[in-house]
């Protein structure tokens, strides 16, 4: 039993302590009134008890349910692979299928799945989970619903990024290694090789600049690996915290204002940016289709064009791995996108040099 249930359930151990009695002389005085003394209104004390017992099993279910989900799923070292989902993007046809296909379809990546957790935002979510995948959690958050499509930057996105934060705390605190992703993007090969041994916390970029120490990159909010120790639970605390001191912006955002404050160091993360040649997107596509091993539909303003260009991401994939060996390597295939999706719109920022992709960073 955790800390917070042992200190609910003494609050509420000494509550019954103190109300039982109460309770018995209140209807004890009711009793009097309006019945004969020969039939005393008797309250068994049993019932109280499994109310109080029911609560704690309520408040503990989420927690014991995560880590058997976690356990579940977890590799040999405890790493495991998480993406949020609502219902928005859970329905057939829609940006969860396309997500599981690429798996299916990617280079050594379909055995990963085995690894992959869900995290529903809401009913819809986790039903349509359970109907496709094996390792599903609900979680669910009193007064908000999470089931529509989040507008880029609007309070219900905020609200659900934000979440998202607290909720990758309490799985580094619960002791997983994860790798966190964004249900928008496609898993073409197996990452693990590409990241750094070192590294507590590593994540993906809108723009790389062609160092992975180089705090000028941009980094994007969804993908990054992240080590379950000391470092990395005080660092997510000071990240979450540091919504209060810069309000109204998301996570990426504090993470771009913060990646310089000294309290990093403080804390003694080691922190690494992976290159764009490897882990692309529609902000920065990784232009070599024999180093690609992840792409981001990010710099992508709304659902449907979400869709539309993924669906010719997964197409263009498949045509290049039904290609002749020694036609992959001459990587004469290439990106048939953005095409709905548009970079201008989104893209606040100048792009790196075009040598950058070029250059082999180990």
């Amino acid at each position: 039993m955790s800390d917070i249930s042992r200190r609910i359930l003494t609050f509420l151990l000494f509550f019954a302590a103190v109300t039982f009695p109460c309770v018995v002389i209140y209807q004890a005085a009711s009793s009097y009134q309006l019945l004969p003394q020969s039939s005393p209104i008797l309250i068994d004390p049993s019932i109280f008890i499994a109310n109080v017992t029911n609560n704690i099993s309520y408040l503990a279910t989420e927690e014991v349910s995560l880590e058997r989900v976690l356990k579940d799923a977890a590799m040999d070292d405890g790493t495991v692979i998480l993406t949020t989902l609502n219902e928005a993007w859970a329905a057939p046809d829609s940006i969860f299928d396309l997500f599981l296909e690429s798996f299916r379809i990617g280079d050594h990546t379909r055995r990963l799945l085995n690894h992959l957790v869900i995290i529903a935002l809401d009913g819809k979510a986790y039903t349509r989970c359970l109907a496709v995948h094996t390792h599903c959690f609900a979680l669910t958050t009193e007064g908000l619903d999470f089931s529509k499509e989040a507008y880029f930057m609007s309070p219900h996105y905020l609200k659900m990024m934000w979440r998202r934060i607290d909720f990758l705390r309490s799985v580094l605190e619960m002791g997983y290694n994860f790798v966190f992703t964004d249900a928008d993007i496609m898993w073409f090969r197996d990452p693990f090789p590409r990241f750094y041994s070192e590294a507590d916390f590593q994540i993906a970029c809108d723009s790389f600049w062609g160092n992975s120490y180089d705090l000028n990159n941009r980094p994007n909010g969804g993908f990054n690996y992240v080590k379950s120790n000391n470092q990395t639970i005080e660092f997510y605390k000071f990240w979450y915290s540091s919504r209060e001191t810069h309000p109204g912006y998301h996570d990426q955002d504090v993470l771009n204002m913060i990646k310089h404050d000294p309290r990093i160091a403080e804390i003694g993360l080691t922190m690494r940016f992976l290159n764009t040649a490897y882990f692309g997107g529609l902000c920065e596509p990784s232009r070599n289709l024999n180093r690609v091993c992840t792409m981001h539909a990010n710099c992508c303003y709304g659902l449907d064009s979400k869709l539309h260009d993924l669906r010719i991401m997964l197409e263009d994939w498949r045509k290049y791995m039904a290609l002749p060996f020694p036609y992959k390597k001459l990587s004469f295939s290439s990106w048939r996108v953005p095409q709905k999706c548009s970079l201008a719109s989104l893209r606040h920022y100048s792009s790196p040099p075009k040598d950058v992709h070029n250059e082999k960073e180990e």
